[in-house]
């Protein structure tokens, strides 16, 4: 059994695909559109086959999104050596992410960072 994707509302679509693409190297399709019920979507597919789902539609509720929240917290994105996570990492800090630890070897061994990425959501770049 493997996950086949995951998915996460978005206010901005256009902006949280391209940060994606620009940061972790995703593909997307040409997008998703129901016209009955304003419902859009696109699908991103990452190097490994692993697919991301963004959603947008009329009245989300954009409530705040704490760090300890119950629930879904964080995406993690292997990018393949330790060299990579700092390199994005030093990326995303010049380009105004905010990161909130690393790059570092955490205490269960892995050497990652975590940054405040598109639209409030942690993602975590690791080996």
């Amino acid at each position: 059994m493997k996950i086949e994707h995951v998915a996460m509302y978005v206010n901005d679509l256009e902006k949280t695909r391209d940060f994606f693409i620009r940061y972790l190297g995703a593909a997307a399709n040409d997008g998703y559109h129901n016209k009955t019920t304003d419902f859009r979507s696109y699908f991103l597919t990452f190097d490994d086959g692993a697919r991301l789902e963004i959603m947008n539609k009329p009245l989300m509720d954009d409530a705040a999104k704490t760090l300890t929240r119950t629930g879904l917290i964080h995406i993690a994105f292997s990018v393949g050596s330790k060299e990579k996570v700092d390199e994005i990492t030093r990326i995303l800090k010049a380009d105004g992410y905010e990161v909130i630890s690393g790059p570092r070897t955490t205490g269960d061994g892995y050497y990652e960072s975590c940054i405040i990425g598109i639209e409030g959501n942690q993602i975590e770049i690791t080996v």
